[in-house]
């Protein structure tokens, strides 16, 4: 351990990738106060995917463990096109996969994950929880950052971290490029009780139909007591809105021209919640001084990679290393931070849109995707994985130097719990 005697940081955010970044640093003997403008340190939201470079990190954070216990192991990876119902491709998620990525493809509700991680960070003794703690300004001394909150207290830190989400507060400070990219695109999130599954969906698989501007996920939680579903369409109507109540009238409207599968699964469902799928323009500086970003609030993404949580969590623990290995040196650290992870979250922010677009194709763009993916065999699939997924080296390698040994890790017990 490098890091400097008695440092000292500010993490303002208390979601996923706040509290990360908190234990992360933690372990390298930083004392962290974690700031959360919340009444109370929750998580929002429905399921959220964990691909194998996510598993990787957990191993550094010591939570492997406790996420098991939580999580379900699908057994593939599916597409369908939601017209005519038909397989487009599956990707077997075995012993192949696992041989392979040497961790596993999982799925978990976000509270779950949100609740290992609090916990984590409630049994570290340098890590102080501060919810209701809403940041009114910062200052940047030669030494020091200064904040003030919202009732007048004053606190000083080494440095501070803004892991506060797309609409941070603290990225305008280091990077002032104006609000998020609106994307045209609407999510709906729900989750539906197994028993009320129809029986001949309830499929060990992460599933997804893709259509003409629409598509819909699911896939079990929570031991394959409940089912996560996730429905998106094409719609300009909104500008902004997060975690609001959504029309079902609406949605069944822009999947009219669906399956009956598909339209089945929706009309399953009573009362949805709205998202307005945001990104930004990837940026290559988000660092300034004794400041920094993390997560959404440096490089917010669209959801067709499933993998804005798990950016964030490899920040934390790129993070975390790069200002170890700086001794106490939070702006060279953050620097090291900040160019060992903006080509590789760039890219996972650019192949989102990318996805985003394949999965919504129509007319003879959607009959060549359906034909390509269909001839593609496992070894192919996995392949084009590899940028994302593996350790190998190369654009945007920012594991840890010394990975923890997989080879203690047990095989999943696929559709665990259905």
């Amino acid at each position: 351990m490098k890091t400097a005697d008695k440092s000292s940081v500010i993490v303002v955010g208390g979601g996923i990738g706040g509290l990360a970044a908190a234990l992360a640093l933690a372990q390298k003997g930083i004392a962290v106060r974690l700031f959360e403008q919340a009444p109370e340190f929750k998580e929002i939201g429905a399921g959220i995917q964990l691909g194998p470079n996510v598993f990787r990190m957990f191993e550094c954070l010591g939570v492997t463990d406790e996420i098991n216990k939580f999580a379900v192991f699908p057994e593939s990876l599916l597409m369908r096109d939601s017209v005519t119902g038909q397989e487009v491709t599956r990707i077997s998620l075995g012993k192949e996969f696992l041989a392979k990525f040497n961790y596993p493809y999982a799925v978990i509700h976000r509270a779950d994950l949100h609740r290992v991680l609090l916990a984590a960070n409630q049994q570290e003794r340098l890590i102080e929880l501060r919810p209701a703690t809403k940041i009114e300004t910062v200052e940047e001394g030669s030494n020091d950052i200064i904040v003030r909150t919202d009732t007048g207290e004053r606190h000083s830190a080494d440095a501070l971290i803004g892991a506060d989400g797309l609409w941070s507060t603290i990225r305008p400070l280091i990077v002032n490029d104006g609000k998020p990219v609106v994307s045209g695109h609407i999510a709906y999130r729900a989750v539906l009780p197994t028993s009320e599954m129809p029986e001949h969906l309830r499929w060990q698989s992460m599933a997804l139909w893709a259509g003409d501007k629409v598509h819909l996920v699911h896939y079990p939680l929570r031991g394959g007591g409940l089912f996560n579903l996730v429905a998106v369409f094409h719609s300009n109507k909104y500008e902004e809105g997060w975690d609001t109540f959504g029309a079902p009238e609406e949605l069944h409207e822009r999947f009219a021209g669906t399956c009956a599968e598909v339209r089945t699964l929706l009309g399953k469902i009573e009362s949805w919640r709205m998202w307005v799928l945001c990104d930004r323009q990837p940026v290559k500086e988000w660092s300034r001084g004794r400041m920094t970003l993390l997560g959404d609030a440096a490089h917010p993404m669209l959801q067709y990679l499933a993998q804005g949580a798990g950016m964030a969590i490899e920040d934390a623990v790129c993070l975390a290393d790069s200002v170890d290995e700086a001794a106490g040196d939070f702006p060279a650290a953050f620097q090291v931070y900040q160019a060992a992870r903006y080509l590789r979250t760039a890219r996972v922010q650019v192949m989102a849109r990318v996805y985003g677009e394949i999965f919504h194709t129509s007319g003879v763009v959607r009959e060549l995707r359906n034909t390509l993916l269909a001839g593609r065999t496992q070894k192919d699939a996995l392949h084009s994985m590899d940028w994302l997924y593996s350790e190998q080296p190369g654009l945007g390698r920012t594991f840890p130097k010394r990975l923890p040994n997989p080879a203690r890790l047990v095989e999943p017990a696929y559709g665990r719990g259905l």
